[in-house]
């Protein structure tokens, strides 16, 4: 999946997570954190300049995407918001978590790859979920192509209502 699908993901979640009454500071805050947790399985990518192969534990689409990545993620930001004094630890973390496992959620929904390791780190084996709608993002600046732009708007389509529910304006206090 292209980055643009994982962002709407983390723009929707930010306007869930400020809710409808929040300043547009908070509000953009919380989008651009959530989109960056939407993002972050995908920090793998540095594999490829330390010649790890896509298919190892630690490749791409490997170990970032599990579940045990998920939790780990979502209870580092509990963590650090308990510390921090912040309220809301838990349903921050939950939510956090929840934004990081949709990462690998729609990447399975792809037509190419290896698929995603869920079950890192008892088992290396990556799957595909059986309905895969979302064509596979050219990797690198690949991206920057009629493919890589074809596969952006596809996404864009696709994820239509929570693009424009999390953009929609919201009403004057």
């Amino acid at each position: 999946m292209a980055s643009v699908g994982h962002v709407i993901v983390g723009l929707a979640a930010g306007r869930l997570w400020a809710g409808p009454e929040a300043k547009t500071s908070r509000l953009v805050g919380a989008m651009m954190g959530f989109s960056a947790l939407s993002l972050a399985p995908d920090a793998d990518v540095i594999a490829f300049v330390f010649d790890i192969p896509y298919a190892d534990a630690f490749g791409h689409r490997g170990a970032s995407h599990s579940v045990v990545f998920a939790l780990a993620v979502g209870a580092l930001v509990g963590l650090l918001t308990r510390l921090r004094g912040g309220e809301g630890a838990l349903s921050l973390a939950a939510l956090s978590a929840a934004v990081v496992a949709s990462h690998p959620l729609l990447d399975a929904m792809t037509t190419g790859g290896l698929g995603v390791a869920w079950a890192w780190p008892w088992s290396t084996e990556r799957a595909f979920l059986p309905w895969r709608p979302i064509p596979v993002s050219p990797i690198g600046a690949g991206f920057v192509s009629a493919r890589g732009l074809k596969v952006a708007v596809t996404e864009v389509a696709q994820l239509a209502p929570l693009w424009l529910w999390a953009l929609w304006p919201r009403r004057a206090r």
